[in-house]
């Protein structure tokens, strides 16, 4: 049975999997990164982050302070995003996905982005 998705064992997991691979350490190099994320369930509100400091990132639950961006959108373009479906780039220029902070910063991240679907494609998740 794999974890629910945005749960704290969903952010455990792919922390500890990003953490682990090879090919998302090179992406990360000595980048750093605070993320905001927001999405827009059928149950309300889910809030989680990605922090990335000295090539280890740590995804979790609930909000960042200090954050250099938000991302926020609807739970069917995260579970896309989340399944490789639907590109970063794509969601972001079709509306699917709304930044606040800056932009610029995760243009310098979309190495990372890239890795992301494959890393987690290796947890078994429940959408």
């Amino acid at each position: 049975m794999g974890v629910k998705f945005l749960s704290e064992e969903w952010a455990q997991q792919v922390t500890e999997k990003l953490n682990a691979s090879e090919g998302f350490k090179q992406a990360a190099g000595g980048q750093t990164a605070k993320l905001q994320q927001v999405v827009n369930t059928p149950d309300g509100e889910t809030k989680y982050y990605f922090r990335l400091e000295e090539g280890t990132a740590e995804i979790a639950t609930g909000e960042l302070d200090g954050a250099e961006a938000t991302i926020t959108q609807d739970y069917d373009t995260a579970v896309a995003l989340s399944k490789s479906e639907l590109s970063p780039t794509a969601a972001y220029m079709s509306g699917k996905i709304k930044v606040s902070g800056d932009l610029m910063k995760l243009m310098q991240l979309q190495g990372i982005f890239s890795v992301l679907p494959s890393v987690i494609s290796e947890i078994d998740v429940e959408y």
